[in-house]
């Protein structure tokens, strides 16, 4: 309700209270985390006009600067970019804005440029104008020019931090390139900053995408001697990652351990956790987690519901199917099946294979027209084929949309 809310600060500023300045960034900052910089800019507009001598603060730019980057649009935000360096003095959070939404939107040379423009300008850059380069180049796989930017720190009279380091880890890791993040590790201790979850989980993310379950589970044990806590994201990438990998024993006991830690379970850790205990045949202690997860007011998967339900009515486990089912119905719930059902795989199997038999015999047909018939019949045969194409197309949604 964006023009109630401009209505509510008019009201405000014409009854005489106080604070009219700071109530005006209120509503400019309001109006941009909801995703109406449109509305916002067109109204501080309205007012610069109605207003003759007053002109906004440097702040109320900033706060639609990012407004407009945060919905990419980068041709808005250079217009008022534009603006607030002929009307007023950029700040360093006015710099830090635009160079972290350029690094966004992976204009990362532009935010370089910037970047290049701040000392001469008399602004000193500090860690959040620096550090977003480094994130934009070591996630662009551009790793010398990210080093090199970590080694222009000092020139500027700062130090690289956590964040600069986990941006470099986060890189490396994501290339597959564990020794250059191991490096950067070891680079980090030797300075004196000390590792948090975070960095260590880019190493599971990295353990858990290629199935390197013995690495992983390496690194989770030297972190525990080191002294470090893993956190909930940690013991959600190794449970899925063991579960995935068939390791059902360890992924029990990994689940264990993160209990003992005072983590508790939320939906993904409880889900993977019923998941485990129905694989192994263990169907009282999913049932209990189950019931634990209503009391926690955790809504269970339908998918999981549904699992656990079937097995317990295969099993002719009727009572307990049916406690279950009036738990989960004391709570809103969606029926719908993520498509990695194993049904719906096999059906969308099924489909691609008779697409594939209707294309090559839809090819088959173009290319003996082509040899018997000659140019003319050729472009009848193609309008056929054009045809044929689109009812295989009206099929093919009709029948992803039954599924």
């Amino acid at each position: 309700m964006p023009q109630a809310a401009i209505r509510t600060f008019e009201y405000a500023r014409d009854s005489g209270g106080g604070g009219a300045a700071d109530l005006f960034e209120l509503l400019m900052d309001a109006l941009c985390k909801e995703d109406h910089p449109r509305a916002a800019e067109e109204y501080m507009n309205r007012r610069r006009a109605a207003e003759p001598g007053w002109s906004p603060a440097v702040r109320v730019y900033n706060i639609l600067l990012h407004g407009w980057l945060r919905r990419r649009r980068l041709r808005r935000a250079q217009t008022l970019w534009d603006q607030l360096r002929h009307q007023g003095d950029p700040t360093v959070v006015s710099y830090g804005t635009m160079i972290e939404g350029l690094c966004r939107l992976r204009r990362v040379d532009q935010a370089i440029s910037l970047l290049e423009e701040m000392r001469p300008a008399g602004i000193p850059p500090n860690e959040i104008t620096c550090n977003p380069i480094v994130d934009a180049l070591a996630e662009a796989g551009r790793f010398r020019e990210a080093l090199a930017a970590v080694e222009r720190f000092p020139f500027y009279g700062i130090s690289p931090n956590i964040s600069t380091y986990n941006s470099l880890v986060k890189g490396f890791c994501k290339n597959g390139d564990l020794v250059g993040a191991s490096r950067i590790l070891k680079t980090m201790i030797g300075r004196g900053v000390l590792p948090t979850p975070t960095t260590y989980n880019y190493f599971f993310r990295f353990f858990a995408g290629s199935g390197k379950v013995e690495e992983a589970m390496n690194l989770y044990s030297k972190i525990i001697q080191s002294g470090y806590s893993p956190d909930r994201l940690t013991y959600q990438l190794l449970i899925k990652m063991l579960c995935e990998g068939k390791r059902l024993a360890l992924a029990g006991q990994v689940i264990g351990e993160m209990k003992a830690r005072g983590i508790d379970s939320d939906l993904a850790t409880s889900s993977m956790l019923v998941h485990l205990l129905c694989r192994t045949r263990q169907f009282d202690e999913a049932c209990e987690e189950f019931e634990r997860m209503i009391g926690k007011g955790i809504v269970p998967q339908y998918l999981t519901y549904r699992m656990l339900v079937k097995e317990l009515r295969r099993l002719g486990r009727t009572d307990m199917a049916a406690k279950l089912s009036g738990l989960m119905s004391s709570a809103p719930h969606s029926t719908k099946l993520p498509n990695t059902y194993r049904e719906d795989r096999e059906q969308a199997a099924e489909m691609k294979k008779t697409i594939l038999r209707k294309a090559q015999a839809m090819s088959d047909a173009l290319k003996a027209s082509d040899d018997k018939r000659g140019q003319a019949d050729l472009v009848g045969a193609s309008e056929n084929a054009v045809e044929a194409a689109k009812s295989l197309i009206s099929d093919i949604k009709r029948r992803v949309f039954t599924l």
